[in-house]
């Protein structure tokens, strides 16, 4: 049977040869003389640069030495990347306790295992996982990390934490094994697969409360060391603080810019204030704000120490830039889209939350990513108002003893480090705008 090719089917990558290969460089390359000579040039001004950063920090550098006399000692014209690797700790975890360190790496890996359900083709519900991660893993995650007394609250966040990290475990287990549900599972186990819906939701509210339970006695029972917060720094640090500013910017974002949107004159000017107001102002000021001026407005007693005040600031900063991003998606929609919801009977919420802003997301993925990107970057401020993050534990590799005046190096690290992170974020955002077919090209 022939096979007919149509416009919409995609036509296959033609082989790679070298025939090919000489093709494309004579047509973009060297098509002309002058694109010859500017080709030339360009690469021999690559090849100059890449040269020198190669002698410089791969074959002349010194990786293993004790002090930076030392290096110099050893080769004086390569880099010393053993004060690097000498304050990896540093780098990455800052000051924190070294023997309790396996509690980032467990709070790490507790984020992963919660969100790699959103990752599998199978998994059902991932809206639930992704805003339960939102919501509750930073309760476990904190406590983890600073540990101290739990009080009523603490312990009611933590246990639903506990709960839904297991319940999505096995969910996600479940979905990708045989592609059901954990409650479709547990029902089927009962005998109550066919029963009322109604039957059915007591029962899983009933199995839920009794988890709930037992995992509130069993948290009880275990507490973490305190560690004070002037001990957090390193990329650890500034991705705590990127961290809850990209999960609370993009919600944020959104209630602004329907606030901004609103028909009520009073919600509609309060919400653009707001939004002009943190938007006209660049986020150092912003920072030293929160951490000087916003105290002298609460209540005596009323203490936060410098962090929560710091994560409260860059989150309503970026929270206001994203909703400028949310509502330019929003203008985008044809009016078509929410006449259209209307004549089905939707209101406003039911409008925006299953045909309006499901679309708009999708036109604003790259420009979300974006700014989560210079929200990422933003973080080094932090160290300007005296918050040792990845920078400023960078920036103190130069004032140890054994190591002082290696400046260079360190920042070179933190610049690929930084590079290795954003592309990253840019690479997945270009996975998603063509998984979710956004309409551009491929």
């Amino acid at each position: 049977m022939a096979i007919v090719k149509t416009e919409n089917t995609p036509a296959r990558a033609a082989p790679l040869t070298e025939r090919s290969i000489i093709g494309w460089m004579s047509k973009n390359l060297f098509s002309s003389v002058f694109n010859s000579i500017l080709t030339i040039v360009t690469l021999y001004v690559i090849y100059i640069t890449v040269k020198d950063l190669w002698v410089w920090g791969i074959g002349d550098a010194v990786w293993i030495a004790e002090t930076r006399r030392e290096c110099f000692t050893i080769s004086i014209d390569g880099a010393c990347w053993a004060g690097v690797i000498a304050w990896f700790d540093n780098i990455f975890y800052g000051r924190y306790p070294r023997e309790e360190l396996w509690r980032i790496n467990l709070g790490a890996i507790l984020l992963f295992i919660w969100m790699a359900p959103l990752w599998l083709p199978r998994v059902k519900a991932k809206v639930f996982i992704a805003v339960t991660t939102v919501f509750l893993y930073p309760f476990l995650a904190g406590y983890l990390f600073a540990g101290g007394d739990k009080g009523i609250f603490m312990q009611v966040m933590i246990t639903a934490a506990i709960v839904c990290l297991v319940a999505n475990t096995l969910h996600s287990i479940i979905g990708v094994s045989n592609g059901t549900s954990l409650p479709g599972l547990v029902l089927r186990l009962l005998g109550k697969n066919n029963a009322p819906e109604k039957s059915q939701r007591i029962i899983l509210f009933s199995i839920l409360l009794v988890c709930f339970i037992v995992v509130y006695l069993w948290q009880m029972s275990w507490s973490a060391q305190g560690v004070s917060w002037t001990k957090w720094g390193g990329l650890f640090l500034t991705f705590v603080i990127a961290g809850v500013g990209i999960a609370s910017a993009l919600p944020g974002g959104i209630v602004l810019a329907l606030g901004r949107r609103s028909k009520l004159p009073v919600i509609r000017v309060l919400s653009t204030a707001f939004i002009e107001l943190f938007r006209s102002v660049p986020l150092i000021t912003v920072l030293f704000m929160a951490t000087t001026m916003f105290p002298l407005f609460m209540p005596e007693g009323f203490i936060l120490n410098k962090l929560t005040q710091v994560i409260i600031a860059v989150c309503l900063f970026n929270a206001c830039y994203m909703a400028e991003t949310v509502r330019a998606g929003l203008q985008a929609i044809p009016r078509g889209q929410f006449e259209g919801a209307h004549t089905i009977g939707l209101g406003y919420w039911g409008t925006m939350g299953l045909v309006v802003m499901p679309q708009a997301l999708k036109h604003m993925i790259p420009n979300i990513v974006g700014t989560f990107i210079g929200l990422l970057k933003d973080t080094t401020l932090v160290s300007i108002i005296g918050l040792f993050d990845i920078l400023g534990m960078l920036r103190s590799v130069s004032r140890d003893t054994p190591w002082i005046g290696l400046h260079k190096e360190p920042l070179i690290f933190g610049a690929i480090l930084f590079f290795l992170i954003c592309f990253a974020m840019s690479k997945y955002s270009r996975h998603l705008e063509v998984k979710l077919s956004t309409g551009h090209k491929k």
